[in-house]
């Protein structure tokens, strides 16, 4: 999931480069929310792996 909000983020970086601010702020809004839901996906895995651990000891 990181991959595709890291290849959105170049699109809007080179879409704003070119000057098309309508993709560069879509594609933008896309790498954010991929990141978004990348994070979350990563902090309920860490909290789940803690609680296993402890589990475990």
């Amino acid at each position: 999931m990181l991959k595709w909000a890291l290849i959105f983020f170049v699109v809007s970086l080179i879409a704003g480069f070119f000057g098309f601010s309508g993709i560069s702020a879509a594609t933008a809004t896309i790498a954010r929310v991929l990141f978004g839901i990348a994070l979350v996906i990563f902090l309920i895995f860490l909290v789940l792996a803690l609680i296993a651990g402890n589990a475990v000891l």
